[in-house]
């Protein structure tokens, strides 16, 4: 593969043809944030908080660097007035889901951002779908899943599949920006376990 020359933040990154921006900025220790991404899963660009200022022929895009490819003489921005103001309102969006996730606790404090801004819901999801991706990807097992569209659209284990496959696994909870996951599972055990659910507890 031969080696793309592109800019990020004003520093001269080697790139290979067919990394992502974002894989590209990580090989130079330059971050950006990121609550969908994982290296061993299929980019999903679901979060949208990996948007970067990418310059291509003169004229500026909003892209999401984990989808973006490298290109030669590419100039990406990482942090602009903008940029900061997008990953502000993702973050206070995600905080109405999970005001309590440590990782989004963080990020208000590095972006500013308001917990209150938004009107508190109730999934205490933001939909990353790294369990899902993950239980599919990596597992091959299709124990959790998306349903339903739109506003109405949330992460269900599948019963029948959970109270086979994962009992051994959890695997996926620690991707799990909120630690909603495990009190998904913990709900669907109680809900499909052959055993009385208070059986031998006082």
């Amino acid at each position: 593969m031969s080696e793309i020359l592109l800019e990020i933040d004003g520093k001269k990154v080697a790139a290979r043809e067919g990394m992502t921006v974002l894989e590209a900025a990580k090989s130079a220790d330059i971050k950006i944030p990121t609550l969908c991404h994982h290296e061993l899963l299929e980019p999903y660009g679901g979060c949208r908080l990996c948007t970067v200022e990418a310059d291509v022929r003169g004229r500026t895009n909003y892209v999401v660097s984990c989808l973006y490819p490298v290109a030669k003489d590419l100039v990406v921005r990482t942090r602009s007035a903008k940029i900061d103001r997008i990953r502000r309102r993702i973050i206070e969006l995600s905080m109405a889901h999970a005001p309590d996730s440590v990782e989004l606790l963080e990020l208000a404090r590095e972006y500013g951002a308001d917990a209150e801004f938004f009107e508190k819901e109730t999934s205490f999801c933001i939909l990353c779908g790294l369990c899902v991706r993950y239980c599919n990807e990596i597992k091959k097992k299709g124990a959790i899943a998306f349903v339903d569209r739109g506003t109405l659209r949330e992460i269900r284990f599948i019963p029948e599949i959970a109270s086979v496959e994962c009992w051994n696994c959890k695997e996926c909870f620690p991707l799990c920006p909120t630690s909603a996951l495990q009190a998904a599972y913990v709900f669907t055990e109680a809900l499909t376990s052959p055993k009385p659910f208070f059986e031998g507890k006082v």
